[in-house]
């Protein structure tokens, strides 16, 4: 087993089948608990239909209400893969659940329920569902780099070839409006059924792809080309041993977000911009010369500045300069409207810093697929603002770094979380979805 470790997702609509699909997935691969295995086999010996979908439906209200609600995470693992899969919900009402799935997905499985699927239009072409739009835009803003569109209960409209081909065609145009760049696959599927869920189904004899678990085993992580960036360290903890000695040890903590550093590195400390040596890395095994990102590290630096948590580390070549005012994609989670008089706390990396939202540029309409004027964000709303900081912080666009490029808003005064956001490059695309 050499490939690294893939990460995805299930996303869609209500009842499209996640849960069912991922439940099969454990089953077929082998890869329940033999007492989990036991009671799907005792159903089925009893004539009655198994439910795949009550293996991650773990919650006491997901069982009543027959929804996923919360994300449910399952670990599993073939003889060629290590797999961890979050099975998202799917009802608007917990969007901003299935956001905090897919922001560190390589993939997300989205599942396009064949029997929902209007073809009510004048031109008879497929109108796909609502919440199927609205997490292909959540994909598109997080930059996942591989979606499986799996159109699922084939078995219910007698496995039609045509009506599969229109709806992936519904799905590629749903895609070239929302500028999703990444790597689209299409499958045919009956979940419940089992059908190209492991092995290639004879019911599909007109699809010649792979089936969804060998796509999956094939898939490459997604490839973090953030090694090859300037380096950007922001500190977490401010490490002293003996701040009465004349030799006193301080080691700045946290993790290296991007780049490499190595000992004797020249570096800038921002907001201050006050610069400096590194004089010796530790990494969790020790001492070492060099570090890439990802490394959880101390550094020691050859001067003494003055830094605490929430300062970033960067290094001579990094661009990167301290911003107070940054344009973000936001995604609205809490169920208070956002207000533009309210100050909210944005945290970014290790900073957190006083914000104002000074202007809704324009929300996302995912029924229209267009922006339009708002003065506020709704409970599961995507839209563009301006934030203006009390403090500056080490910015950088979200698509060229995810990890410096993210932050969450929360409201001071319920402490809940209220958005996600994704820094952005401003640019002139007000009336088009252009994420």
């Amino acid at each position: 087993m050499t490939a690294p470790v893939l990460r995805f997702i299930t996303a869609g609509s209500v009842d499209d089948g996640k849960s069912t699909l991922i439940g099969r997935l454990l089953y077929d691969s082998k890869t329940l608990l033999s007492d989990h295995a036991a009671k799907l086999e005792a159903a089925a010996q009893n004539g009655q239909t198994p439910d795949f979908a009550a293996l991650t439906d773990g919650l006491a209200a997901e069982r009543e209400q027959g929804i996923t609600i919360d994300v449910a995470y399952r670990y599993f693992a073939t003889p060629r893969r290590k797999f961890i899969i979050a099975d998202t919900p799917g009802h608007e009402q917990y969007t901003r659940n299935m956001v905090t799935g897919a922001s560190t997905a390589d993939a997300a499985v989205v599942l396009i329920d064949a029997t929902r699927v209007n073809f009510a239009g004048s031109d008879g072409t497929a109108a796909l569902l609502p919440q199927t739009k609205r997490h292909s835009a959540i994909l598109k803003l997080l930059g996942t780099p591989h979606i499986i569109a799996a159109v699922n209960k084939l078995d219910l409209v007698g496995f039609d070839e045509n009506l599969y081909g229109k709806i992936t065609a519904a799905y590629r145009s749903l895609a070239a409006q929302l500028g999703i760049s990444a790597q689209i696959h299409f499958i045919p599927i009956s979940a419940l059924g089992g059908d190209n869920i492991v092995n290639r189904s004879t019911n599909t004899s007109w699809y010649q792809g792979d089936a969804l678990l060998p796509l999956l085993e094939n898939l490459p992580a997604r490839e973090s080309s953030s090694e090859n960036l300037p380096a950007h360290f922001p500190v977490q903890r401010v490490l002293r041993q003996d701040g009465s000695s004349s030799d006193d040890f301080r080691g700045y903590q946290g993790r290296l977000e991007a780049g490499r550093l190595k000992t004797g590195d020249a570096v800038r400390i921002l907001p201050t911009g006050a610069t400096a040596r590194i004089a010796a890395i530790y990494g969790i095994n020790g001492r070492t010369d060099t570090a890439r990102a990802g490394d959880a590290l101390t550094l020691t630096l050859d001067a003494d500045i003055g830094i605490s948590r929430g300062d970033t580390i960067v290094s001579a070549a990094n661009p990167t300069l301290p911003q107070q005012k940054i344009e973000a994609a936001l995604c609205w989670f809490d169920d208070t409207p956002l207000n533009p008089a309210r100050r909210y706390l944005l945290k970014h990396t290790t900073h957190t810093a006083p914000a104002k939202i000074k202007a809704v540029r324009h929300v996302w309409d995912v029924n229209t697929l267009r922006a339009g004027q708002a003065d506020t964000l709704q409970t599961n709303d995507i839209g563009l603002v301006e934030i203006a900081l009390q403090q500056p912080i080490a910015a950088t666009a979200y698509a060229a770094n995810p990890a410096t490029g993210a932050f969450i808003l929360i409201d001071e005064a319920t402490n809940h979380t209220a958005a996600a956001g994704m820094i952005r490059i401003a640019d002139s695309g007000a009336d088009r979805f252009a994420i």
